[in-house]
Parts: C-alpha cells; structure tokens; sequence
C-alpha cells in the first residue's frame, strides 16, 4: 500500500499538479525559503552543541569559598 504511494508514476503527476497549482514563480521562491530554513536550523544545531560544551567546562574563573 504505502509502496504504491512512492511510485513513480505518482510522484511526477504529484508535481506536475504543484506546479500548475502554484506557479512556476512561486516554486523557486518556495525552494530558496526551504534553503534558508535548513541553513539557519543547521546553524541553530551547531551553535546549540557548542553552548554546550562551554556550558559544560567547570568555570575556572569563579574562586572557591571554604
């Protein structure tokens, strides 16, 4: 069932319809908004790991109280 979904036939009549649908303008626009989207996730992830480690490394900074 679902393999049927996926077949080729099905996927080419799915994006001739997007495209008569949406316009052959709006589709670029469409694909550099996903770009984008992807970049700025991607760097949400890498600065997030490296929040991480720092947030993690004891703080050589602060003095210890005895």
């Amino acid at each position: 069932m679902v393999g049927s979904i996926f077949s080729p036939e099905v996927l080419i009549i799915l994006i001739v319809v997007v495209g008569l649908l949406l316009g052959a303008k709006r589709i670029p626009q469409m694909a550099r908004s996903l770009g984008s989207a992807k970049n700025e996730f991607e760097k949400g992830l890498k600065d997030g790991d490296k929040g991480e480690t720092d947030a993690s490394s004891p703080a050589s900074s602060e003095p210890k109280q005895d």
